[in-house]
């Protein structure tokens, strides 16, 4: 082909491509996040929560439950609707929590309010809920008002890091993503001090395979790039060894760690199928370029999750103490 190339007429039509201007601005110019900045304070936590759950409670509603359950759900089935395995999900965490009457549960990242409603209507527990996604807080507050469980569930626009109390019982369900790998001490460090001690905590986070975690820290795929400029600005993810690690450097004893990779496959595919049926809906709510941006993100993550290119992990962990860590011998009380 280089032999039979017209080099002079190839030179001449590139020369006029030299001095053109780019033009735009550019579709996706106007939904680019900030993949740069994960420092750990609450004002760029905030910020970069805001670009991505303030897009529009009506918008999540496109394609999430009813109760807006955002994170991986719970198959008992592979043929139950989102529904059901939200539902079950949630039903899951708490089980695993071993949730009495009257403890307190604190719900690190408590999204629109699903899994601290759950809680304090279906086994009596006192939660405290904290987000900084001002349409998530105010969709919660909502909603704890008019289930009437004001005296049972407060929802509070607030970091994490700035909770005070303790608790009998700590969830983190899909927010680890967001905390960025630097500041791992000081989460780990703060998870401990607001639990008691032999309160148990429950890490549901995505994660990566350590070979392909290694990989990361020496070349960032564009893949990557793309999904923290546009989708997750801070987001980023370890890998399972690294999670229990931080766990037992932090105080905790790992008890359990199961795997639901196939369970977010599932779910992913599930949301991209109802937002794609609702994209007009979606379009008129967030526009044309956002929510093609987001049928192909959800596309993109089913088929990792499908692939196992990445995973996710539920880990219970109780805060360390010397002596009888007082769980059952065996994991049939999940499964009755």
């Amino acid at each position: 082909m280089r032999r039979r190339l017209d080099k002079r007429l190839a030179l001449a039509t590139a020369r006029r491509f030299l001095f053109v201007p780019r033009g735009g601005p550019w579709p996706l110019e106007a939904v680019r996040g900030d993949e740069a900045r994960v420092d750990g304070s609450e004002a760029t936590n905030k910020e970069n929560l805001h670009y991505h759950y303030d897009i529009s409670n009506a918008f999540y509603a496109l394609f999430l439950d009813p109760e807006m359950v955002y994170s991986c759900a719970y198959f008992r089935d592979w043929n139950n609707d989102l529904a059901t395995a939200q539902h079950d999900k949630l039903e899951m965490i708490c089980r695993k929590l071993r949730l009495a009457p009257g403890e307190r549960l604190l719900d690190v990242g408590c999204g629109w309010g699903a899994l601290a409603c759950h809680a304090a209507r279906h086994h009596g527990v006192n939660v405290v809920g904290v987000t900084l996604a001002e349409e998530q807080y105010a969709f919660a507050k909502e909603k704890v008002s008019r289930l009437g469980l004001e005296d049972k569930v407060s929802i509070e626009l607030r970091d994490y890091s700035r909770v005070q109390g303790d608790f009998d019982r700590i969830a983190s369900i899909g927010m680890f993503e967001h905390v960025g790998i630097a500041n791992y001490p000081a989460y780990f460090q703060t998870i401990n001090r607001l639990l008691k001690p032999g309160g148990l905590y429950l890490h549901h986070s995505l994660a990566l395979r350590s070979a392909a975690w290694e990989r990361l820290q020496k070349k960032i795929p564009q893949t990557v790039n793309i999904v923290a400029r546009y989708i997750f600005p801070g987001g980023q993810l370890d890998h399972l060894g690294m999670s229990i690690a931080n766990l037992e450097r932090y105080g905790f004893e790992v008890h359990d760690v199961e795997a639901w990779r196939e369970h977010y496959a599932r779910t992913t595919r599930l949301w991209h199928d109802r937002l794609s049926a609702n994209r007009e809906a979606a379009e008129r709510e967030v526009g044309a370029v956002k929510t093609r941006l987001w049928i192909a993100y959800l596309a993109g993550v089913s088929m990792g999750f499908t692939r196992n290119s990445v995973g996710v992990f539920q880990t219970l962990a109780s805060k360390r103490t010397r002596g009888p860590s007082g769980l059952p011998p065996s994991r049939a009380h999940l499964y009755r």
